[in-house]
């Protein structure tokens, strides 16, 4: 080899012996654009498709558990102002492509008085005449059929004790020894054949509601539990929804619960596992239709 070999010049490009390539630098704008690109699609699929929902209250007992997680659509009624997942602009009363719910619908809404999600069912359409006689709904001057089915047993936990002041004498235990709620239950079957299961077990003020007539654009709403459920019976003044609800105030239709927690998970996600209600999951949310009318109570 010569001298002129072992002296020549190395190709251009070449990183000098012993040192290393420069790393690539971050376009931090680039990568903030994608994230907010990213949030906003979350952002616009809950507002506009689909959100889940927690149950932090029992009125929809037997049918909705507290702790029970669930996923509500957002476009069977329309979009309005309710229908945003974050409210950034003053609140608005019309809709956008709105239709009307079925009788048994389970929805959410977000009364005027508050800025905080309800869910209960839809037991009255606009133009209904609805009364409430000794818990008993009556529909445009027909009694809505209730039929006796046998005591549901809601598992105690954190989530539903099943205390003695809000449920007297209702606990119970079974042969194998756990305890339950052992809950009255009646099947109410709606005039369109949507039939779901309610509890009833006091005579109280909501159980007695005057006939009215629900106005054009509007639905009347009642929770499952009809004795702990602040709906359209209630007062707003008692954190009820003080009567029918506007449509532009609704917004989604709950469809299926994904899955429930008894209350003694933590924050620790190692915790939920053992937390998890079993048999309480991916199960439809959407009343059962029935063609044969139920027997009177």
């Amino acid at each position: 080899m010569t001298d002129a070999d072992e002296t020549a010049p190395k190709p251009a490009g070449d990183p000098a012996e012993g040192s290393t390539a420069a790393p690539d630098r971050v376009d931090w704008l680039v990568e903030l654009r994608g994230l907010a690109l990213m949030l906003l699609a979350v952002l616009a699929f809950h507002s506009l498709i689909a959100k889940p929902f927690y149950i932090p209250s029992p009125s929809m007992v037997p049918n909705l558990l507290v702790g029970d997680r669930l996923v509500v659509s957002k476009y069977p009624f329309g979009w309005s102002w309710v229908s945003a997942s974050f409210h950034v602009f003053p609140r608005g009363h019309g809709r956008l492509l709105g239709k009307t719910p079925e009788y048994g619908d389970i929805v959410i809404v977000v009364p005027p008085n508050s800025d905080e999600d309800y869910i209960k069912r839809v037991v009255a359409l606009p133009g209904d005449r609805i009364a409430v006689v000794n818990g008993q709904i009556v529909l445009n001057g027909k009694p809505v059929p209730q039929a006796v089915e046998p005591p549901i047993e809601v598992p105690i936990d954190i989530n539903d004790p099943c205390d003695e002041f809000t449920y007297p004498g209702l606990k119970a235990r079974l042969p194998s020894g756990r305890e339950v709620c052992e809950m009255p239950a009646l099947r109410e079957t709606m005039p369109n054949g949507a039939s779901y299961v309610i509890v009833d077990h006091l005579d109280q003020s909501l159980d007695h509601y005057p006939e009215i007539t629900v106005p054009a654009g509007h639905v009347f709403l009642m929770g499952d539990n009809r004795d702990h459920s602040a709906d359209s019976r209630e007062t707003a003044v008692r954190r009820g929804l003080g009567g029918p609800v506007p449509l532009a105030d609704v917004g989604g239709r709950a469809e299926f619960l994904t899955f429930s927690l008894d209350g003694s998970e933590t924050l620790n996600p190692l915790t939920w596992w053992g937390a998890l209600r079993s048999g309480r999951h991916w199960e439809t949310l959407r009343p059962r239709l029935d063609r044969v009318t139920a027997p009177a109570r």
